[in-house]
């Protein structure tokens, strides 16, 4: 089993910065995959931002420019550095790992942006 644990959210003006990360403990294999997903109220949970193992990543347009995905593995921790934020980023935000065999999700953390 594996647990995944995120911090970093937090009340943000817009234009703000916050950094989300997200630890995972157990019994994690290699390759895996770890994502970044977001819900808004009212709305279908997103894909933010993904990263694999070697380090290859890919983002949705909307956070294109202004989120960073990274991942240290070492401390099986991955990363999402959110810039230039803007109201429509409000939302909670789920890291989630996969390693093609099982996924894990994260209980999840607020980020809410202000006008």
């Amino acid at each position: 089993q594996v647990s995944l644990v995120e911090s970093g959210g937090g009340l943000v003006q817009a234009g703000g910065s916050l950094r989300l990360s997200c630890t995972a403990s157990g019994n994690i294999f290699s390759p895996n995959i770890m994502r970044w997903y977001r819900q808004a109220p009212g709305k279908q949970r997103e894909l933010v931002a993904l990263i694999r193992s070697g380090g290859n990543t890919n983002y949705a347009d909307s956070v294109k420019g202004r989120f960073t995905i990274s991942r240290d593995n070492a401390k099986a921790t991955a990363y999402l550095q959110m810039n230039s934020l803007k109201p429509e980023d409000t939302a909670v935000y789920y890291c989630n790992l996969d390693d093609f065999r099982r996924n894990f999700w994260g209980q999840g953390t607020q980020v809410t942006v202000s006008s």
